[in-house]
């Protein structure tokens, strides 16, 4: 009987009634890390027998650098360790992960009973907790819970990969467009950031700034490359690809809370715009931002039917017609604001334009 409570033989003889095939081709990866060794060999072998492959370390402070080595899905690491506790090593793994997966799940193991622990444990990112001595089926209970639920983020991840790509592909296929939607994703995190927005809100603005235009694939390229002027009819067709992305993009249940910004990037200030003819506040806030980006990129760039103008002419425009009832006046002032504090960033946003 070691710190964990169980021992070996009791383990077996509750596997042999419980494990996953032996032939199971694919295997989710497990990182243990304890100081103790023997603990470590004990839980490998609990977690093989379930189907699983694992890779430990006894050494907490050397685990991050290793971590796109070992790929890991998932990690069970001991609070109490010399030199690095397991508190600290949660939040390195859950940062370092932070851009490379929405989940990465963490078990903290603990001999620690107190409720402030677990709060520490909570405040550092775990996402579950065990105790010692402990029940190996309820441990496999949680890593399979957790895994699942892994699972599941990650098939969400893929599916929105697959819609931003093919808004980056719609664009890349039209001289005159591509590159808009990252530009207009880029100024708009700016202005965002600027604002105060919240983490939240500027990741949601990063990704509806790529999406706003991808109603457009419902839309012919003679029409969209036209040079002359269009017909009302054409007009109308160009005027519901804000409705088009927006439906395009419900079923994704992970950005549902940009889908206004989507549909909604069309309005006006004072209620002349489209596809719904709201106004003022009644306008979605990210709407109101992705707004002002999407019209000063157009204003830059170059279209079928007019030549692109130059940064400084584009920004006096915006900067003379704050007030006249296109866009929100905070929002155009604080990208006025923005502009002029990163002129660099602006700049480079269009240098192959130049």
């Amino acid at each position: 009987m070691g710190r964990f409570g169980i021992n070996l033989m009791t383990y077996n003889a509750i596997a042999a009634k419980d494990s996953f095939s032996s032939n199971d081709y694919y295997k989710e990866c497990i990182l243990l890390v304890d100081d103790y060794v023997d603990h470590l060999e004990l839980m490998t072998v609990i977690l093989e027998q379930e189907g699983y492959r694992v890779v430990s370390s006894s050494e907490p402070k050397g685990v991050a650098g290793r971590i796109e080595e070992w790929a890991p899905d998932i990690a069970i690491l001991d609070v109490m360790m010399p030199g690095m506790s397991g508190y600290e090593l949660c939040r390195i793994l859950k940062e370092g992960c932070k851009n490379k997966t929405k989940f990465f799940p963490v078990i903290l193991v603990t001999g620690l009973a107190q409720s402030e622990d677990r709060i520490t444990g909570i405040e550092a990112g775990a996402d579950d907790f065990f105790s010692k001595p402990f029940n190996p089926k309820e441990i496999i209970v949680k890593i399979k819970s957790l895994l699942r639920l892994k699972r599941l983020q990650d098939e969400l991840e893929s599916t929105e990969d697959v819609i931003f790509t093919l808004a980056t592909a719609l664009e890349a296929k039209d001289l005159y467009t591509k590159g808009h939607s990252e530009r207009v994703s880029a100024i708009s995190v700016h202005v965002a950031a600027g604002l105060g927005f919240s983490e939240k809100e500027v990741i949601g603005i990063k990704k509806a700034g790529i999406l706003h235009d991808i109603g457009k694939i419902g839309v012919h390229e003679n029409i969209l490359h036209k040079s002359g002027g269009l017909s009302d009819e054409e007009r109308g067709i160009i005027r519901k690809h804000p409705v088009t992305g927006a439906e395009i993009c419900k079923p994704l249940y992970s950005i549902r809370h940009i889908l206004p910004a989507i549909r909604h990037h069309h309005e006006r200030w004072d209620g002349g715009g489209f596809p719904d003819g709201l106004a003022g506040y009644g306008i979605p806030l990210l709407g109101r931002v992705i707004s002002i980006a999407d019209t000063f990129d157009a204003m830059v760039s170059v279209r079928p039917y007019r030549a692109g103008f130059p940064i400084d002419r584009a920004l006096g425009i915006i900067k003379n017609e704050m007030n006249a009832g296109q866009w929100d006046p905070a929002m155009a002032s604080e990208f006025i604001k923005m502009a002029g504090c990163n002129p660099d960033f602006i700049k480079g946003l269009y240098s192959d334009k130049t």
